[in-house]
């Protein structure tokens, strides 16, 4: 089973715990009880990366005892194999832009006049790609703001409903292209 470990800038963690994790390939190992949220070495499986992103993904291995949840595992020993490069600014944005075009569609059908939020991904994919300006870039931001504030109670309600509505089913469906997505920007093929 393929693990990760998403940690913060020079291997601190970002979601919780203390101290560092030692350098790629090299063991780090707790004594005691393993439990979830509270003592153990956390990771993440694929199916769990999109509900943990942070600064650094790692591709990490582990020995011996593991504890599964829904959205995480906790081990006794672990280690770090390496350090995902793809996963960078440039992608981290361009993921951002692509989950908030993927469900533009809901806030474009009650306000199909407003294309405030379509214009700032277009932004926002453009200055990932280093074709926009950062003045571009805080315009879309402020405009994009403001079209959330305006439509925030409705939206909020609306996701309710539509993920009651939906059930289980849609909401596996939409964790698994998150995570497709995901897994094209940390391992893109090559030419890409």
């Amino acid at each position: 089973m393929k693990l990760y470990k998403v940690l913060g800038k020079d291997r601190q963690p970002y979601h919780g715990g203390q101290g560092q994790w030692p350098p790629a390939g090299e063991w780090l190992e707790v004594d005691g009880p393993l439990i979830l949220c509270e003592h153990g070495l956390h990771l993440c499986r694929e199916k769990d990366l999109v509900s943990w992103l942070g600064p650094e993904i790692w591709e990490a291995e582990y020995e011996g005892e593991i504890v599964e949840a829904e959205d995480k595992v906790v081990v006794r020993k672990a280690r770090l194999v390496r350090r995902l490069d793809t996963w960078n600014e440039r992608t981290q944005r361009l993921l951002a832009c692509d989950y908030a075009e993927h469900v533009l569609h809901l806030y474009e059908e009650k306000h199909p006049n407003d294309a405030r939020p379509r214009k700032a991904i277009e932004t926002a994919r453009r200055f990932a790609n280093g074709e926009a300006t950062m003045e571009e870039r805080a315009a879309a931001w402020a405009a994009a703001r403001a079209a959330a504030w305006a439509a925030a109670g409705d939206a909020a309600g609306d996701a309710w409903s539509a993920a009651r509505a939906a059930g289980a089913a849609a909401w596996d469906a939409e964790r698994e292209w998150q995570t497709a997505r995901l897994m094209e920007y940390l391992y893109p093929k090559e030419g890409e």
